[in-house]
Order: structure tokens, then sequence, then C-alpha cells
């Protein structure tokens, strides 16, 4: 049983809740039943605040924080939907949609996207920016698996859940900024990788850029006994 001192009380959005110290807002949220919404986040993998669509505000700081790699504290006040983050969370997915590729009604996971999903939740109806366009490569070499840069989000999911659940360390992240890329090994074609063929990558990938080739044209592409999986090993840490 936890202490005392481990119990802290704190308001999100004028409901006050209770949280153990070192819990996370977002963790936090989701156990009493408030929605954030997030890009990179999954359970059972170490957060990065990498998509940060999970800001939230934060009483006394004019700072947006991200509520998955941020933790709670005592008397904390939280806002999570305010017109603020509303209006932030829009322009992340504009400038999502406008960095690369992402064409719905030719993709392969139209309709199973949370990239689409997220959009349309927040009312994204259309981009204001300009499209980079920009020229990027799909990597089929690998025998089960493709990679398609132009849906890639740079979540990082895929390298988390290789390092930290397959312990492989394949997929890293080379270049800064708007030339990150995501690549297996040392910038290695994924067919001539060191990937164990896991296909775990593909079941955490919000927007299908990695996928399953004999999976094309199945309505329901991915696992869904994968996810509980992952929580279960969280648990067992």
């Amino acid at each position: 049983m936890s202490d005392a001192g481990d119990v802290k009380t704190l308001i999100i959005d004028d409901k006050e809740v209770s949280a153990l110290r070192g819990q996370t807002i977002l963790e936090v949220a989701r156990e009493n039943g408030i929605d954030i919404p997030t890009l990179c986040h999954v359970d059972g993998l170490g957060d990065v605040g990498a998509c940060r669509m999970c800001l939230v505000e934060i009483k006394g700081s004019n700072k947006l924080q991200p509520a998955c790699v941020t933790t709670i504290f005592e008397s904390m006040e939280v806002s999570t939907n305010t017109e603020r983050l509303q209006k932030h969370r829009r322009t992340i997915l504009e400038l999502l949609f406008a960095e690369r590729n992402h064409i719905c009604s030719v993709c392969v996971a139209n309709g199973h996207c949370e990239l689409q999903s997220l959009a349309q939740a927040q009312g994204v109806t259309h981009v204001r920016l300009p499209y980079r366009n920009p020229d990027l490569h799909v990597d089929a070499s690998h025998e089960r698996f493709t990679i398609d840069h132009n849906r890639c989000i740079l979540c990082t999911r895929c390298v988390r859940v290789c390092a930290e659940i397959e312990g492989a360390h394949v997929w890293d992240v080379m270049g800064r900024g708007i030339d990150s890329m995501i690549i297996s090994d040392l910038n290695d074609p994924w067919g001539e990788s060191s990937c164990t063929r896991c296909g775990k990558c593909v079941q955490v990938c919000p927007t299908g850029a990695i996928f399953d080739k004999s999976k094309i044209g199945d309505p329901h592409p991915k696992y869904p006994d994968f996810l509980p999986y992952l929580n279960l090993m969280r648990e067992a840490k």
C-alpha cells in the first residue's frame, strides 16, 4: 500500500482527482475518463513527447506541456481542452499532413489510420499550409513488410517497440528537423537489415507507414490482441 505522501490531489478540467506520485498527467486523465488525444503514445512503451498532440495547460505556467511526460504534483490544476489547445492541435495535424504525402483516398490505411481519425475528431477539414511534396521512397526490400516514408510521422513508436519490447534495436532516426528519417540499422535496406521479422513495428505504426504486404486490402490489417499484450508487458515490469 502506498504511503499517504505518495497520494496527490489535483484538478483536471475542474474535476478533483487523486493520483500517485510519479504518474503522468496523461495516465491520471485516462484513469478518470478524461480524453487527451495522442499519436506517439502507446501504453506499454516509454513516452518521448514527440507528437505534441497531448499538450495541456497548467495553471501558473504560460508554457503548454505534453501530458504524456509531465508528472503530476500536489494541487496541480490542468486544462485539457481549451480553445487555445484545440487551435494548437489542429495546427499540429495540418503540419503533419503538409510535411509528407498523406493522400487518404488512395492510402492502404484509409479508414484505420490514427492520423486520419484524429484529424476528423479535431475538425480538420482542410490544410491551410503549403504542401512540401517531398520525394520520398518506399522500401519494399523486406520479404514480409514495407515501409512507406511518405506516410511516416516520426512518432518513433517503431523505434521504441523494437528496442524496448523486442530488444533488436533495428530502427532509429537519422537526420535533424525536416530531414529526419526512420532508418533500419545504418540506413541499410530493410530487407538487408538485422530485422528479426517479428512485426511489432507494424502493429504500433499509427498511419500504416509500416505495413504487412500480405494484409493489403484487408479491412482489419492489424492484430487487435497486440496492444493488450504491451500492457501486460508493462505491468510485468
